[in-house]
């Protein structure tokens, strides 16, 4: 619900408030982000009271006042020039040349629902009544720029979005050197960062930074979102945790290079900036052109980081997320890479799928290797035809086969990239992102296609469409094994994701039951832009236990269970009788997207056995680990416990986990979350209130050697 007072906006949702002001018919300003408040309290005093104290050799007052500084005022929207000397949101350059600009307040706008973003993936309504959108318009009367923000808030989600639209309405052209979706301007610096860090095989490691005087960013300059950093952040309490505290997200809709920077200021105060990364951008902004920013998803939780956790995978689960499998159970998956890498014939991806059809699997992947002359990573990309040394009865006959045991066809690709050693790069050396004049920077033995060519994606959506249309495929593994490394532009970073989206818009929309999976080498380009499309992502290359114990845990801050594709691999296929690593690997593994990633045509009876039993727990169970609330009650970050849950209206599943032997008969008490304390909940016979294992607590069995996992299945029951 947004209310209006004179010149103060206030945007409810069902437990927040968001509060600004228009200060001097000019500047937008925040008042307050927090719980919700229930009265119209006028809160347009507070600009006036900002830095009042202050002495004022280095700052700048504003018109007609004598205490009152720009630099000391909490702006939603910020620009260059004036005396505010913080990171702004908005950086342009002009026909002049100069980069100063003057935006007055227009006017407002308050819409029932939310308009879609051309070209941008976004959070949407699908009713008009779910959400409300509140527009503001300023105006740079000089330089003749329309600058339109919008808010939305899905009041049941309590969710916020922001972006920001420019319109070029002079005669000449300008340029965006800077063009962020969103700012906050906090009192104090009593605050501390979490962001998601990492590389390849170690994403979305959970780091904790006090804010303090100065910039810290976190950012992307290759092209994609990255391994190395999510576009995320949350800037939290100093003494707020999982359960406690108050927490502020802020998630970027976006692939590309983006940054969110994190600013302490002298005065006491700190400024939050989100969007595309500023580094070697300028979008040149001809008359009448127009240009749009990724959209920020932003939330408040007075519960932690499990209330604020929540709030995402709701909202990304079911207004992010589109197509049949948005709300549908994903498809068990075998998976041949890590069994055969490239070196395959179809019978030997026969004899793994016949083994996963006994294992009662869904899907049956052919991974790297089905297309082209492709036989290592130096050859082919590119040259999206069927390899018929390999597969003689082509895609079509082996879709046949695979379909007569029971099991959907998927297919990996790999589409943005091209190898030198490819026709397609024989034909169109033009093609590849490069920069005239110098070097092509292979990595991976291949180079990357430039998606702001119309002729290019194209070319695109045409040959993949081809293998699409050719058999009964109806899964991809869409890939991306490099990151950008020349531009010939400033311009072309963002157009080439803009290219990707179009490429993907068009190619879901023409195959609406394919479920299309992300994958970047793992979790590099693991970010809500990409969940847009593809309602799941490879989490990580890195499928080791401990490995994923960390980059799941990490992931779930922000991304939901039914994102994360989760497989088995690395075991003993002989082991006898029965595997404890295959045991862990199977529990993390069933916390996402389950599947396998071994040679299951290698397994003895003994393995097939035990890995029958997870695949049959994991159907009865799957509902609620991939549309269940999640907690997280024990971080692999702070020791050597892990322990995460799942809970609907039915069941709560506990998972447990320990990375280090427990010899002594060492306690470990777990306290359970999300469920009703009036409610019976059963296991193993025994029934407890809900209110006696989330206050009292539940001891949890240790293992005696490391990777030791188990899982607790609480049935919810009517009466003790």
């Amino acid at each position: 619900m947004i209310t209006v007072s004179g010149t103060q906006f206030h945007i409810r949702g069902k437990n927040t408030s968001y509060v600004m002001s228009i200060y001097q018919n000019r500047y937008l300003v925040h008042l307050y982000w927090g719980e919700r408040l229930e009265h119209d309290m006028d809160l347009t005093h507070l600009p006036d009271e900002y830095g009042v104290n202050r002495a004022s050799a280095f700052h700048v007052p504003l018109p007609g006042e004598n205490k009152v500084f720009l630099t000391d005022q909490k702006f939603e929207f910020s620009v260059f020039g004036g005396g505010d000397y913080r990171v702004p949101t908005c950086h342009i350059r002009h026909e002049d040349a100069s980069t100063v600009t003057e935006l007055e307040y227009v006017g407002y706008e308050v819409l029932e629902g939310k308009p879609g973003l051309e070209g941008l993936p976004h959070i949407y309504a699908e009713e008009p009544g779910e959400a409300e959108t509140l527009q503001l318009t300023f105006y740079d009367r000089l330089a003749k720029v329309r600058v339109i923000l919008s808010y939305t808030i899905f009041e049941d989600y309590d969710v916020l979005t922001r972006s920001v639209r420019y319109s070029n309405e002079g005669k000449g052209a300008i340029h965006l050197l800077s063009a962020q979706s969103c700012c906050v301007d906090f009192s104090g610096n009593r605050y501390k960062l979490l962001h998601l860090h990492g590389d390849w095989l170690r994403e979305t490691n959970i780091e904790f930074v006090p804010v303090t005087h100065g910039i810290y960013t976190v950012d992307s300059k290759r092209g994609m979102s990255s391994h190395m950093n999510n576009p995320f952040v949350a800037l939290m309490d100093q003494n707020a945790d999982e359960s406690t505290g108050s927490v502020y997200g802020f998630a970027l809709i976006y692939s590309g290079n983006f940054s969110a920077e994190i600013e302490g200021h002298s005065n006491g105060s700190t400024r939050v900036t989100m969007g595309i990364n500023a580094f070697n951008f300028d979008w040149t902004l001809n008359s009448g052109d127009v240009f749009q920013t990724p959209e920020v998803a932003m939330v408040y939780s007075p519960a932690g980081l499990n209330g604020m956790s929540g709030t995402y995978h709701a909202i990304f689960r079911e207004r992010l997320m589109r197509g049949q499998y948005r709300k549908a159970v994903r498809p068990i998956v075998a998976n041949n890479w890590e069994a055969t890498e490239m070196k395959f014939d179809e019978d030997k991806l026969l004899a793994i799928a016949q083994k996963a059809s006994e294992l009662e699997c869904e899907l049956f992947v052919i991974d790297d290797g089905w297309f082209g002359e492709r036989n290592s990573d130096n050859s082919s990309l590119g040259d999206w035809t069927v390899n018929e040394k390999k597969l003689p009865s082509g895609l079509k006959g082996i879709a046949e086969k695979i379909n007569g045991m029971g099991m959907k066809l998927g297919l990996w690709f790999e589409p943005e990239m091209v190898s030198p050693d490819s026709d397609l790069y024989r034909r169109h050396p033009d093609w590849c992102l490069h920069c005239e004049g110098r070097g092509r920077t292979e990595n991976r033995n291949q180079l990357v296609l430039d998606l702001s060519r119309a002729e290019v994606r194209q070319y695109l959506v045409e040959s993949v469409s081809r293998v699409l249309g050719s058999a009964n495929i109806e899964y991809v593994k869409w890939d991306c094994n490099r990151n950008i490394t020349e531009t010939q532009t400033q311009m072309q970073y963002h157009q080439y994701v803009l290219g990707l989206y179009e490429v993907l818009e068009r190619l879901t929309s023409q195959f609406p039951h394919v479920l299309f999976e992300g994958c970047s080498g793992g979790g590099g380009r693991f970010d809500a832009g990409m969940l847009y499309y593809m309602p799941q992502t490879w989490t990580s290359d890195n499928t080791t236990v401990r490995g994923r114990y960390r980059i799941q845990y990490g992931t779930s801050v922000v991304y939901p269970a039914c994102s994360m594709a989760a497989h088995i691999a690395k075991i003993n296929p002989d082991a006898e009788p029965e595997d404890p690593y295959l045991n862990s690997s199977a529990l993390v593994s069933m916390s996402g997207v389950f599947g396998f990633e071994f040679d299951l045509s290698r397994i003895n009876d003994s393995v097939k056995e035990q890995a029958l039993r997870y695949v049959r727990l994991y159907k009865q169970l799957r509902e609620t680990v991939l549309f269940g609330a999640m907690f997280r009650l024990e971080s692999p970050f702070e020791g050597d416990l892990l322990a995460w849950m799942f809970v609907d209206d039915s069941r709560a599943i506990l998972f447990h986990f320990q990375t280090e032997s427990k010899n002594n008969g060492e306690e470990w008490k777990l306290r359970l979350k999300g469920l009703d304390q009036d409610a019976c909940y059963e296991y193993h016979g025994r029934r407890y209130y809900g209110e006696e294992l989330m206050k009292s607590g539940l001891k949890i069995p240790l293992g005696a050697y490391e990777n030791h996992a188990g899982i607790m299945i609480f049935q919810r029951v009517q009466q003790v």
